[in-house]
């Protein structure tokens, strides 16, 4: 709408006026109700453990987690980064594999109807029963905890993937047909663009699983990472180093969720009615 259009008629003015205070208001609501909801927390944690008093081994108060994230956060960022590559390594290797297997299944029909079973029944081991058997066939370095990371991201995204490759328009692919597009053009102009909202929705949920599949990963044997802090910390009763590391590995899966998203929007700007 033109200055020209609010100048002549000043009731579209002052409706523009209304929308637009009506957005920033909606937008500071959904700024503020968060962190009230973060202050309230954190009050109601002060206040249980201060009311009870709860010995600091059990609980510690959020007063001393943050003098804990204060003073050691040398140590907390040097165990972060190897959980960090660790999980950006299995998130890339896990969706790669993901996306290749997709593409054979949706072109191979016979190849996902004897593999897919398969890919269900290694899904449903839990990862802490994979997590041994990695560190005897990779060792005790980062490649298990790479593979587990993998692990953990490849079946939602291969679901995902198969499910937006598949489900295109049977007009606009009729409309392919008639224009002799060949299986190549197919695949890149309509089914890869139609899988995008798909796929991003399993990024985002894989962003933060290769984390936490890291994390169990370095539970099994590693001296080093978020996985093997919480472990000691655990066993020297130091309550808030434990407060303090997960905090630290949950904002940094946070941070890899909220990067994806961010991601996502500047590549999708569509989304199909029958994605979720």
């Amino acid at each position: 709408m033109t200055s020209v259009d609010l100048a002549i008629d000043p009731g579209l003015a002052a409706a523009e006026e209304a929308h637009r205070i009506s957005r920033r208001r909606l937008q500071w609501r959904r700024r503020l109700l968060p962190a009230a909801g973060i202050l309230f927390a954190l009050a109601l944690w002060a206040g249980i453990v201060w009311l009870f008093k709860v010995p600091v081994f059990v609980a510690p108060s959020p007063q001393l987690v943050a003098y804990t994230l204060w003073t050691k956060i040398d140590i907390l960022l040097e165990n972060l980064l190897p959980t960090a590559i660790e999980a950006l390594a299995g998130f890339t290797l896990g969706n790669l594999a993901a996306i290749l297997i997709a593409t054979v299944f949706v072109h191979k029909k016979a190849l996902e109807e004897a593999f897919f079973p398969v890919v269900v029944v290694v899904n449903t081991i839990p990862v802490v029963a994979k997590a041994p058997i990695l560190v005897l066939l990779l060792g005790n370095g980062m490649e298990p905890k790479i593979a587990i990371a993998a692990l953990i991201c490849f079946f939602p995204t291969l679901v995902n993937m198969v499910r937006g490759l598949e489900s295109v328009n049977p007009q606009a692919m009729e409309l392919m047909r008639v224009l002799s597009a060949s299986n190549r053009e197919v695949f890149f102009k309509l089914r890869l663009r139609n899988s995008l909202p798909f796929l991003f929705s399993a990024l985002k949920i894989a962003a933060s699983t290769s984390v936490i599949g890291a994390i169990v990963g370095e539970w099994i044997g590693s001296t080093t990472g978020i996985g093997a802090l919480i472990i000691q910390s655990t066993y020297n009763f130091d309550s808030a180093m434990l407060y303090a590391t997960v905090l630290v590995g949950s904002a940094f899966s946070v941070l890899f969720f909220v990067t994806i998203v961010a991601v996502e929007q500047l590549v999708v700007r569509w989304q199909p009615a029958n994605a979720h």
